[in-house]
């Protein structure tokens, strides 16, 4: 194993896309945004060939440049998603590395009035940017996305609010379930807060102000602060928690919004476009920390429910914890490429 870059037998090009959509968000994060396409081995060989395209979302805190960390005796993804079609092991497929950081860690793929449109930035100006640029099969059943944890909640809702665009998806221990995933946190939350006079904003400046994840709590509270401005941010901008800060207590109304975008609970909503979908890989491992796995049990159920054909769903638990589990990323791309209609 290269504890160096390879070279890979496609190549990306790596380009800065400018987005009237991202222009002006209300965390003044820039509109500017890198964007990675990956070309397959052949690509420049064959003028006239078009190609399926799958796109690749990032977990909180992600952004484009972290694809290429590498890990003790592990390749990056974007070197092992090289090796699937070098190897032969799929059909050829652009790659879109897409970008959806925010200040806050992550838009969660959604459009709000906390964090900006990122939504219909990946919608309505990637997807047509990459159309535009590169020699792709433009339509639905040969665009695929996927992604883990956050990026996997956003691989399993963008094709359902635009199964227009996707056909396929794979999720990678993907946030669902949410009274198993972001309930439990509450808790531990007040408590870190009562260093803050139970104040989130005052933990923000703190966090601002020195070296960033020093703190213990740092990771939890960054996490509950960005998903809430995403998911429970009123019409102002203002992001509101969905417990009391000092006591714990569930705030109803801004914690049904949360629950509003929990894939479980949106799957029977989405049915239809649920249902559309070609090919659809839901794995976690059976240890992840943020109890994943149950999310992924449970929008399995849900898929089976709301008649989703058993053909089309590739499910997996393994033996695993939420970390490292990126050498389930070339699998998932492999088989959805396969997958693609000729």
């Amino acid at each position: 194993m290269l504890p160096w870059s390879a070279e890979l037998a496609g190549r990306i090009d790596e380009h800065v896309i400018s987005s009237e959509l991202l222009r002006g968000n209300p965390l003044g994060d820039p509109h500017e945004r890198p964007l990675w396409v990956y070309r397959p081995p052949g690509y420049d060989d064959e003028p006239d060939r078009r190609y399926p395209a799958v796109y690749v979302i990032q977990g909180f805190t992600g952004q484009v440049t972290a694809w290429r960390n590498r890990s003790p005796f592990r390749q990056p993804f974007p070197e092992t998603a090289d090796a699937v079609f070098a190897s032969g092991e799929a059909p050829p497929a652009l790659v879109i590395y897409a970008d959806a950081w925010t200040s806050y860690g992550g838009s969660q793929f959604v459009d709000s009035p906390g964090t900006g449109r990122y939504h219909s930035y990946l919608c309505d100006e990637v997807v047509p940017w990459v159309d535009r640029h590169y020699r792709t099969q433009a339509d639905a059943a040969h665009r695929a996305i996927m992604g883990k944890s956050s990026g996997g909640f956003g691989a399993m809702i963008t094709p359902m609010l635009r199964p227009d665009l996707f056909g396929a998806l794979a999720t990678h221990a993907g946030d669902a379930l949410y009274e198993q995933c972001y309930l439990r946190d509450f808790g531990p939350a007040v408590r870190l807060l009562r260093e803050y006079d139970a104040d989130i904003w005052r933990w923000w400046d703190d966090f601002r102000s020195r070296v960033a994840f020093t703190r213990s709590g740092d990771p939890l509270l960054l996490g509950l602060l960005g998903v809430a401005a995403c998911f429970s941010a009123r019409d102002d901008g203002t992001v509101e928690l969905p417990f009391n800060p000092r006591t714990g207590q569930v705030i109803d109304e801004a914690w049904q919004r949360w629950l509003d975008w929990d894939p479980v609970r949106m799957a029977p909503r989405y049915a239809s476009a649920l249902r559309s979908q070609h090919s659809i890989w839901i794995d976690a491992g059976r240890s992840d920390d943020y109890f994943l796995d149950l999310g992924a049990e449970a929008f399995r159920a849900a898929l089976r429910e709301i008649g989703v054909a058993e053909e089309k769903v590739r499910f997996e638990l393994f033996d695993a914890t939420h970390s490292a589990i990126d050498y389930r990323y070339p699998l998932s791309l492999a088989w959805l490429c396969r997958r693609m209609p000729a």
